[in-house]
C-alpha cells in the first residue's frame, strides 16, 4: 500500500459520521481489541478462515493471531519493510513481500517457519497475491513499476511484467485472470496469469490514486477505493459502472459474497463504510462504522463475516513531523456484525 509508516493521525469524528443502521444491513461494531504492542508501522493484514488466523504485517515482522482465542500464536521474523502476505494452503506455503530489501520470504503455512528467501529482480515489493489457477505468486513492485512472477512450488522466478506505473492491491478470479490498481495512473491493469502479460487497462476516474481492491467473482465486479470514493468496475466491459461516496483516507476494501456487502476502511475518518450490492450497477451505503483514526487497512473473515483492522495511539502532532506512535499501543480491532 501507499505507506508503511503510520498515516498522520487526526482527531476522529467517527461518532459524528455514524449513520443509523438500515434494516438490510448487519449492525457492525467494534466488539473488542487485541493489544499487539511493539514498534513500527504496518500495512496489509490477511484473515485466513481455514486456519482461524489473522496475519498482521508490522514493520520488520508478521504477527499471527488466533481468532478463536484472540491471542498471538506466532511471528514471522526478519521481514524488513514487510507490506503483504500471500497464502497457499493447498501447497502448505505462504509468502511475505519485504519492501526494504526487495525480497520475498517463503514460510511454512502451518508452522510459520521460514523456508527460503527469494531475491526478486524488482524494487520494493508491496502487494502480493497467490493465483490458484496457475499456482504462481505475483509480487507487485512499487518503485520499479512491475510485477514479478514466482513458481509457488519451486520458488523460481518465472518472469517480470512491466506495468507502466505504480501497482497497488491485486485480486484474481481463480480462473487465470488478475487485476491490479495502478495508483499513479488512476487505472486498473488486467493480467493473464498464464501468459504473464497485460491484456487490458482502463481508467477508473473519478477514483484518483486507488489503493485497496476487492472482487465479486460471481457478478464480475471490481471495487477500488480512493479518497472519499469507491469505483465499481466491470472488468469484462473495462469500464466503471458505479461510484459510491465513502470516507477519507481509505487503504483497503473487502467483499462479503454471502451477504452482498462491500467494506472500505477509512483511516483518516476512523470509520468503515459498509456498501450494499443490490444489482450489477446498484450500490448504496447502509452503515458507517466508527473505528479509530489511523485504522486504514482491513481484512475480512468470509466464514464468520468478522472484520479486522489495526491502528495505534499517537503522541500529539508536532509541526512538520509525523506524530510518534506511543510505545506498545499497536492494536488489532475486531468488528463483528
Amino acid at each position: 500500500m501507499r505507506r508503511l509508516v503510520p498515516l498522520c493521525i487526526l482527531l476522529s469524528a467517527a461518532a459524528l459520521h455514524a449513520q443509523p443502521v438500515t434494516k438490510d444491513a448487519p449492525n457492525y461494531h467494534v466488539t473488542h481489541r487485541v493489544r499487539l504492542g511493539g514498534a513500527g508501522g504496518w500495512d496489509y493484514l490477511v484473515a485466513d478462515a481455514a486456519s482461524h488466523r489473522v496475519f498482521v504485517t508490522h514493520g520488520t515482522h508478521v504477527v499471527v493471531v488466533d481468532t478463536r482465542t484472540d491471542s498471538v500464536v506466532g511471528d514471522i521474523a526478519d521481514t524488513p519493510g514487510v507490506h503483504g502476505v500471500a497464502l497457499a494452503p493447498d501447497l502448505g506455503r505462504g509468502w511475505t513481500s519485504n519492501g526494504r530489501d526487495s525480497t520475498l520470504t517463503v514460510f511454512d503455512y502451518t508452522t510459520l517457519v521460514p523456508l527460503a528467501r527469494i531475491h526478486e529482480p524488482g524494487v520494493n515489493p508491496d502487494a502480493i497475491t497467490y493465483d490458484s489457477a496457475t499456482k504462481r505468486v505475483f509480487a507487485f513492485n512499487g518503485r520499479s513499476g512491475d510485477a514479478v512472477v514466482v513458481d509457488a512450488a519451486t520458488d523460481s522466478v518465472l518472469g517480470r511484467i512491466p506495468l507502466g506505473g505504480k501497482p497497488e492491491f491485486a485480486v484474481t478470479d481463480g480462473r487465470g485472470m488478475l487485476w491490479v490498481n495502478i495508483e499513479d495512473r488512476g487505472e486498473i491493469a488486467a493480467i493473464d496469469t498464464r501468459t504473464m502479460a497485460v491484456t487490458a487497462r482502463w481508467s477508473i476516474k473519478p477514483c484518483e490514486e486507488p489503493s485497496g481492491l476487492a472482487i465479486d467473482r460471481e457478478h464480475r465486479r471490481l471495487f477500488s477505493v480512493c479518497d472519499d470514493v469507491m469505483a465499481v468496475s466491470d472488468p469484462d466491459a473495462r469500464k466503471v459502472v458505479a461510484t459510491v461516496k465513502i470516507g477519507g483516507g481509505p487503504d483497503a476494501t473487502a467483499f462479503d459474497a454471502e451477504r452482498g456487502l462491500v467494506f472500505a476502511s477509512n483511516g483518516e475518518d476512523g470509520t468503515i463504510t459498509v456498501v450494499r450490492e443490490s444489482g450489477p450497477s446498484t450500490f448504496r451505503v447502509v452503515q458507517t462504522v466508527p473505528t479509530k483514526s489511523g485504522a486504514r487497512t482491513m481484512t475480512l473473515d468470509a466464514t464468520t463475516h468478522v472484520l479486522y483492522t489495526v491502528t495505534a495511539d499517537f503522541e500529539p502532532a508536532v509541526a512538520g513531523a509525523r506524530p510518534a506512535m506511543k510505545p506498545d499501543s499497536f492494536t488489532l480491532l475486531v468488528i463483528e456484525p
